[in-house]
């Protein structure tokens, strides 16, 4: 990770991130994101950037219906800035900002064709379960992600 700055994030952030982010996932998924996750989570919602700009974010809060409950929304890091480590030091911070808030767990969730993200989690310590049908409605099965804090 050196060379990378982690911060909290901030609301403006939110248009580079959405400016990038289908890029780096490679589809469509600025619909998974809208600007209310940056207005609302920016204290637990974090971003890196490197001499190139933002390299790395993930959006996460705590459950506002189980104090104990953390949730990870999304996570995305730029791909010339993969397999450095981003992604596990982004989530180490969140889970940092979990504890301090008294939180346990910390759960996400993701697609079952998703097998780096399930195989990334799994090398976090999360549980993975599912998929889980119609988790997300009818025909939307998921995988979900646990883990203790």
């Amino acid at each position: 990770m050196v060379g990378h700055e982690i911060r909290r994030a901030r609301p403006d952030d939110y248009d580079s991130i959405i400016g990038v982010v289908d890029n780096w996932w490679g589809r469509a998924a600025v619909h998974n994101l809208p600007r209310m996750f940056l207005d609302h989570f920016h204290r637990t919602s974090l971003v890196t950037s490197d001499d190139s700009g933002i390299s790395g974010f993930l959006i996460g809060f705590g459950s506002p219906s189980d104090p104990h409950a953390a949730y990870v929304h999304f996570v995305a890091v730029r791909p010339d800035a993969r397999k450095c480590g981003l992604g596990r030091t982004l989530y180490e911070a969140f889970f940092s900002i979990a504890r301090s808030d008294n939180r346990t767990t910390v759960t996400a969730i993701t697609s079952p064709a998703n097998y780096t993200s399930i195989d990334f989690h799994r090398s976090l310590g999360f549980t993975v379960a599912g998929p889980v049908p119609d988790y997300n409605g009818p025909g939307r099965a998921l995988v979900t992600f646990t883990r203790p804090v």
